[in-house]
């Protein structure tokens, strides 16, 4: 086995060696968490100066370690069975252009810009609280959202779409009804948007409220409008969290299905259904009322047993009529 292949099964989730690649994950995601207490820590001015070369050794130390993780990631990437493509320099282009793989990216990129490229330090500090965002490679509930969004895309541009037009209409309809009214307020378009985005998204500040009849009526119709505007994305992704549900269910019955076909389940595969079921995110009971669900339906006639003497049942099959 070569260091590439060895490199990439320490690293991804389809790794031989689970037991090395369960503590550089662990590793991985502690650095995650105290990278995101430290920069939560240095937003106050006190501590900050008092432990202005504590936090900065820590960041060029966690880039170190984020840097190679990219890296190492990016270069045996193709030795893996779920490479999109295995060509080295196509494959880990591909690879680079993947979400996770950018937020890798992004989780170290400020770092560097920072050296370069003066900088507002609050604005450096937010973009490097964009490295919790690596977490969705560790947590199966973050990974599913990940997936889902992804999956849902072209739905979701759909919806935000038609929220972007109700926007404008909205904003163009209340400038025109309360624009001689509240000139401060609704005077232009781009001003009343403020407004229209308040009342789509049902937030209500109330800081700019309509004061003439049609006012009130139009942002009404719209405060009832934007109900079910804000629905229609809630309601893409519940889909699709149902439908990734399912497809990781039907992925551990699959699983299930193909131990079984030895009619017994060894340690070792014991080890393998325990570990799938933390990778897909499922819980403990209902792995268990699935594992039952595929063996009931997995037996055969010629499967069932006579519970006084143990020899097999002979099933008398229907005659045609």
């Amino acid at each position: 086995m070569t260091l590439r292949q060895k490199t990439a099964q320490l690293l991804e989730p389809d790794s031989a060696d689970r037991h090395r690649n369960h503590w550089i994950n662990w590793a991985l995601v502690t650095l995650i968490i105290l990278n995101v207490v430290a920069i939560t820590l240095e937003s106050e001015p006190a501590i900050e100066a008092r432990y202005h070369l504590v936090f900065w050794y820590f960041e060029v130390f966690s880039v170190v370690i984020f840097s190679i993780e990219y890296l190492a990631r990016v270069w045996s990437h193709i030795d893996l069975q779920s490479s999109i493509d295995r060509r080295p320099l196509i494959g880990r282009l591909k690879y680079m252009m993947t979400p996770i793989a950018l937020i890798d990216l992004v989780a170290i990129l400020p770092f560097y810009l920072g050296l370069y490229l003066v900088m507002d330090l609050r604005f450096l500090r937010v973009l490097r609280l964009l490295r919790l965002f690596k977490l969705t490679r560790y947590s199966p509930a973050l990974s599913a959202l990940l997936d889902v969004v992804q999956r849902e895309s072209g739905a979701l541009i759909s919806a935000f779409v038609v929220l972007l037009m109700m926007l404008v209409i909205s904003a163009s309809g209340i400038h025109l009804l309360e624009g001689n009214a509240q000139p401060e307020a609704f005077g232009s378009i781009p001003d009343a948007m403020w407004w229209s985005i308040i009342t789509l998204t049902t937030v209500g500040y109330g800081d700019v409220v309509p004061i003439t009849p049609l006012g009130k009526l139009f942002g009404g119709i719209i405060g009832l409008i934007g109900v079910g505007m804000v629905a229609l994305p809630a309601a893409i992704l519940a889909n699709g969290f149902a439908e990734n549900i399912s497809q990781r269910r039907k992925r551990y019955e699959r699983f299930i299905k193909h131990i079984l076909k030895d009619g017994k389940i060894d340690q070792q595969e014991r080890w393998e259904m325990e570990e799938l079921r933390k990778e897909l995110g499922l819980e403990a009971d209902e792995t268990i009322d699935l594992v039952d669900k595929t063996i009931r339906s997995s037996q055969t006639v010629s499967d069932l047993k006579c519970p006084h003497c143990g020899k097999p049942v002979a099933v008398k099959k229907p005659s045609k009529q």
